[in-house]
């Protein structure tokens, strides 16, 4: 069982004795299991604007990556668009490029798959702009080559990664910091120009956004997920 507050309920993990520890590791990390999350919400709820959406949803959570270039490439499909079309071209990728079928399910394809099928294979496939898939092309290059995420999270070079992505034609601050977060554990990874974050502020431009969350810092991250489930289920259309 992971978990360790009866209100974030329980998550129960069964595996093989000789992987059961790994499984169980990848599991309380994309369930952010080991986060410093009490300490988040004591802080945060010191903001008057916090405080009642915090407390509307304790023990709230940062949703981690267990592979940080499925993560961020998923992103990239995710720009721009809304949930239901980035599934869409999700799901026209996978069906491409996938890797082997494994125990029923279909493994997300490889940055190196991506990056030998080209920006046109990629656009004809999925459906996306000219301009979009040569961002995805792109960052499948990198990954496949220079840029290992999961590796640079565990080494500390988080602000390298950030770097290097934003580097990537097409890639801009949304996608690097929404990266920042959930690849790299960032806690303090924010986005200030995020739609349905600006609107649960109460529609300030970006800039005011920024200025507003700094004396959130060091936990932004955990104020963004508050404010995202808050703007959400007061309006379920505000899903992206």
């Amino acid at each position: 069982m992971l978990g360790e507050e009866p209100r974030c309920g329980r998550v129960l993990v069964r595996a093989p004795a000789p992987v059961l520890d790994e499984v169980a590791g990848v599991v309380r990390r994309w369930l952010d299991l080991d986060g410093d999350v009490a300490a988040a919400e004591e802080h945060l709820r010191a903001d008057a604007r916090l405080a009642p959406v915090v407390a509307a949803h304790p023990g709230l959570r940062v949703p981690r990556s267990v592979s940080g270039a499925e993560t961020a490439l998923l992103t990239v499909l995710g720009q721009q668009v809304s949930l239901a079309s980035a599934r869409t071209f999700a799901g026209r990728l996978v069906a491409a490029f996938a890797g082997p079928a494994v125990g029923g399910l279909t493994a997300f394809p490889d940055p190196a798959v991506l990056a030998a099928a080209g920006p046109e294979a990629l656009r004809a496939a999925t459906g996306l702009t000219g301009a979009r898939s040569r961002t995805l092309h792109a960052l499948a290059q990198l990954l496949a080559g220079e840029l290992d995420l999961d590796a640079a999270r565990e080494a500390g070079g988080g602000a390298a990664a950030r770097a290097r992505l934003l580097a990537v034609p097409g890639i801009g601050p949304w996608t690097a910091d929404l990266v920042a977060l959930r690849v790299l554990d960032d806690d303090d990874a924010f986005l200030p120009g995020d739609l349905v974050l600006r609107r649960a502020v109460g529609g300030v431009p970006p800039a005011a956004a920024l200025a507003l969350a700094r004396t959130w810092r060091p936990w932004r991250g955990y104020a963004l997920l508050h404010l995202w489930t808050a703007q959400v289920f007061a309006d379920p259309g505000a899903r992206r």
